[in-house]
């Protein structure tokens, strides 16, 4: 008895830590989703402000990067140019990296290494104990996307160059031209990278990697605008949404068959705002641009949520694409979403009458729970480590709340 004892206490132990890990972009499987059970209210555990000013003295940093969490310690880059490590407890800084460029990328953590690209076109993989830098892959354009290790491959995209695909030693195994793509991010499930880049600007499609082929691409000329975003897979779905701006913002959601190609459904929206202006609606679009998880779908249950296009936060039927609810706000969310125990964790922007916040709504039906403001809007999902959640804002703070009760 004693034994079994030990042994279901190791296995916990061992569970409670995976929950705790978030070492790739949109957590595991790339679904925004924590199987964690986090509930509001929330307190503040530890927050810094990383703001540094820039060379000529009046360039603050915009921004931090969406971080990676793996054994209590929290990776992410900087526009300062810094990579950092800090203690998940304590927020003591484990150590800093200075990589000499500003890092755009959201980085990718095994169980040895933490791997990340800059704007010099680098790809850096350093020692997660001591930040020790233990190879480096130049490439030909800025790094400004996820990295993720697939098996035996570390894979990431350069702008307007090609998909590389590395050995974890950093040994170009092979890649996959990216003639005019930027800010490009990917999902891969089951062998299957979606999206990868074709021959043309013309053409992206899902790649099948152990084959080194592509399944189909997807029709541009029919699902035309600026913005793919990041796609969320569930069963033989996939999901993404789009972006563009014809006479304001229009904001398109898509279920595809993910094998075929073939579309299951697909609604269109004209951006809310609660008080018109044109200069809003762009300036909104184009900030979203820099932001690698702009408009990137969650899917829980039988629903799929979107938001961060503009004040409304939706959620429509996984299989049908009738809408199941939807909540609008005094000012345009910021974020992506991430799920957690049933609530729904976003950002709202805020403006000069109203302060940025984080906002947690009910996954079933919309209903908003729990809200804080932030110094500083959120321009990433936040991340799930635990009962305790993680996110940086446009003013340099970094904040690690957790559950209350």
């Amino acid at each position: 008895m004693k034994i079994i004892f030990l042994l279901i206490c190791i296995i916990l132990c061992s569970a409670c830590s995976r929950r705790s890990d978030w070492v790739q972009f949109r957590g595991e499987g790339g679904r925004g989703v924590s199987t964690a059970v986090i509930s509001p209210p929330l307190g503040i555990r530890w927050k810094i402000n990383l703001q540094i000013i820039g060379e000529t003295g009046d360039e603050t940093i915009r921004f931090l990067n969406p971080p990676v969490i793996m054994g209590n310690i929290v990776y992410f880059g900087s526009e300062d140019g810094n990579f950092y490590a800090l203690d998940l407890e304590s927020g003591y800084m484990r150590w800093v990296f200075k990589s000499g460029a500003e890092i755009n990328s959201i980085p990718y953590a095994d169980r040895d290494k933490v791997y990340f690209g800059s704007r010099d076109g680098r790809l850096r993989a350093l020692s997660r104990q001591d930040g020790q830098e233990l190879w480096s892959f130049q490439t030909q354009s800025q790094i400004n996307s996820q990295v993720e290790r697939y098996k035996d491959y570390i894979i990431f995209c350069s702008d307007a160059d090609a998909i590389y695909f590395l050995s974890p030693e950093g040994v170009e195994q092979f890649r996959i031209i990216n003639p005019g793509w930027y800010n490009y991010t990917f999902l891969i499930a089951d062998d299957v990278m979606y999206w990868a880049t074709g021959p043309s600007v013309e053409l992206i499609g899902p790649f099948d990697i152990s084959r080194r082929e592509f399944l189909w691409f997807l029709p541009l000329h029919e699902i035309d605008a600026i913005w793919y975003s990041f796609p969320a897979v569930e069963g033989d779905v996939l999901y993404f949404g789009t972006a563009d701006i014809r006479g304001g913002m229009e904001l398109g959601f898509y279920a595809l068959n993910r094998h075929t190609g073939n579309l299951l459904w697909n609604q269109h929206r004209m951006g809310v705002w609660n008080i018109w202006d044109e200069y809003i609606s762009w300036e909104h679009f184009f900030r979203g641009l820099d932001i690698l998880d702009f408009m990137a779908p969650t899917v829980w249950r039988n629903l799929v949520i979107f938001t961060g296009g503009d004040t409304v936060a939706r959620a429509f039927d996984a299989k049908t694409g009738v809408i199941r609810w939807e909540r609008t706000f005094d000012t345009a969310i910021s974020s992506s979403p991430t799920i957690a125990g049933g609530r729904v964790y976003f950002g709202l922007l805020g403006d000069d009458t109203t302060a940025p916040r984080l906002i947690c709504l009910s996954a079933k039906d919309g209903n908003l729970l729990w809200q804080m403001e932030t110094e500083g809007a959120l321009l990433s999902a936040p991340v799930i480590a635990g009962k305790r959640i993680v996110f940086s804002t446009d003013k340099s703070v970094f904040y690690v709340l957790e559950q209350l009760f």
